[in-house]
């Protein structure tokens, strides 16, 4: 890959700040809820985010720690018996997802994000929403609900809502009070959950209010990320957990590019920016990092703040590295309860960025709207990795649903030289060429409805049936060769014959090879040209000639 960084600007060293600096927060707070130690989130921003900034074809896009990534990882690490606490394992996990992000990039399967169906993602990201205030019900409440499950936390929690503890209920209102104060000013709203931190850290402090800090869960030393051994030993174990992990952040960051075009108007390209988050990944796990991957809302930071190149998510790595460094040791005293504030924050604007959508899918498509309540339902109830698994399997049922409904026969009808659709007969005519259309993909699923729409040739006579075929892919299914055997042995069986139109070069060897011409004829195939509905009246001519020859055979 080519590397090109471009010159930096003020702005992107501004925008780099306070990206940084909200990176505090949201990171720490990111690998909380995902049982991390807040220190790993962190150091998640540090050299995954400058080294997917170096390289991501997506010039803006942020990568790091997000709430879907902390929660999957934790999910495969528990799942598959190692200990989460344990930087040999985090690391170890980062570099397979980081390895998996590589190979997908560098064999170009960026296109697979477009059979991620919008329900599915809508559905997701609902269902991660929910998990992400489930998991600071703790923090928020005081209250730590004994339930696994993402519901069974929420049942919980107001099942015993009278064992909820004051100081930590009042200090996580105020943190939501002061966020949406400076969220409606204009001016700061991209900065609101930074001045929430700093005021309502300030406030606990000042009035002496006890709860829980990060000191509490970790110690923040002032350091720059320690080199961390990963556990090759556990990698094999991790290549399917890794691969979901991977989907996720992939997932995630699919949209970016086109939420935030490039301001340079370079094309972007969702394979190098999965090869710029595979790279960031295996850098960054032996760097003290979770999985990475581009981040929307750390995206929409550095955009709001004025970012214009690439080095805007470089600076934000280097800043955060020397925030920590320089003042580390003070994020400890950060309370517990002001953290789980801002994630009931994050959630929400989760779930308030997909309301539209969701409101969408109900209304225009209830298929899809199956679709994406399964995907919710497998969010909630289910470990994260396996959940995305299961939406990637939703969205490719999805697509073959709509695409075996796409299917269609068509009857064109030629008047003064102009071809017009018409109904498809219930009969082929004697004596005469009859002409249909297919549409379609090529899915073996199709076939049944094609059937359905199929003129009847029983009892017909000199009846020639040509199908154009010009939007079969080069490698139909073998149930659609089948079927295509199956209509012209009943059109000759009843002194009759079928001639294909518009057959593209590779899909008329895949015929010949079935023994499909054989069947037709040396003349019952056309292969496709340039010209619209050339093959057709080629087509069209030779079975007219046929049936001259058929009603005024040659004297013997």
């Amino acid at each position: 890959m080519r590397l090109k960084l471009g010159k930096p600007t003020f702005r992107d060293a501004v925008a780099g700040l306070v990206t940084g600096l909200f990176s505090i927060p949201e990171g720490m707070a990111y690998a909380s809820i995902g049982g991390f130690n807040p220190v790993a989130g962190l150091y998640s921003g540090v050299v995954s985010t400058i080294v997917g900034s170096m390289f991501a074809r997506t010039v803006l896009m942020v990568t790091t720690l997000t709430s879907a990534l902390a929660l999957s990882s934790r999910s495969v690490l528990t799942d598959a018996g190692l200990d989460p606490s344990d930087p040999a394992n985090v690391a170890a996990l980062a570099i397979v997802v980081g390895v998996v992000m590589l190979v997908l990039g560098l064999l170009k399967f960026g296109s697979i994000m477009n059979f991620v169906s919008n329900a599915v993602m809508t559905g997701f990201t609902a269902g991660i929403a929910l998990q992400i205030i489930a998991g600071v019900i703790g923090d928020a409440t005081g209250y730590r609900p004994d339930s696994h499950n993402t519901i069974g936390k929420f049942i919980d929690a107001f099942a015993h809502i009278g064992s909820w503890e004051v100081g930590p209920c009042l200090v996580a209102v105020a943190t939501v009070a002061v966020w949406a104060v400076f969220h409606f000013i204009k001016p700061l709203e991209a900065f609101a959950i930074l001045i929430a931190l700093v005021v309502v850290t300030l406030g606990v402090a000042l009035l002496g209010v006890q709860v829980e800090t990060v000191s509490d869960i970790a110690s923040i030393p002032n350091a720059l990320p320690p080199f961390s051994v990963p556990n090759f030993a556990a990698m094999p174990e991790l290549l399917v957990g890794g691969l979901a992990v991977a989907l996720v952040g992939l997932a995630q960051a699919a949209g970016i590019s086109a939420a935030v075009p490039n301001p340079d108007r370079s094309r972007p390209s969702t394979s190098g920016d999965f090869v710029a988050q595979g790279a960031a990944n295996v850098a960054g796990g032996l760097f003290g990092a979770l999985p990475t991957g581009g981040s929307l809302s750390r995206t929409g930071v550095a955009v709001s703040a004025g970012a214009q190149t690439r080095w805007a998510g470089i600076f934000a790595g280097l800043w955060l590295a020397a925030l920590v460094l320089v003042a580390g040791s003070l994020a400890e005293r950060i309370p517990m309860p002001v953290i789980g504030g801002l994630i009931l924050v994050i959630g929400a604007e989760l779930v308030m960025g997909r309301w539209a959508d969701i409101k969408l899918v109900v209304r225009t498509a209830p298929l899809s709207a199956v679709a994406m309540l399964v995907t919710f339902a497998a969010t909630t109830q289910l470990p994260l990795h396996t959940a995305i698994l299961i939406g990637a399997l939703t969205s490719l049922v999805l697509y073959c649903a709509k695409a075996s409904q796409a299917a269609e026969l068509i009857a064109l009808s030629r008047t003064d030289g102009d071809w017009w659709v018409v109904p498809v007969p219930d009969a082929v005519a004697n004596d005469a060429v009859t002409v249909l259309q297919y549409s379609g993909v090529g899915l073996f699923a199709e076939v049944p409805r094609i059937d359905e729409d199929w003129p009847r040739v029983e009892s017909s006579n000199n009846a020639v049936v040509v199908l154009g075929m010009h939007t079969l892919p080069d490698v139909p299914s073998s149930k659609v060769i089948k079927a295509l055997r199956r209509w012209a042995e009943d059109l000759a069986a009843n002194g009759g014959r079928l001639i294909i139109a518009g057959v593209s070069p590779a899909t008329a060897k895949v015929f010949e090879h079935a023994g499909l011409v054989e069947l037709l004829g040396a003349d019952g195939m056309v292969l496709a040209t340039d010209r619209l509905f050339e093959a057709t009246e080629e087509a069209v001519r030779r079975g007219e000639v046929w049936i001259a020859a058929r009603r005024n055979p040659p004297p013997t």
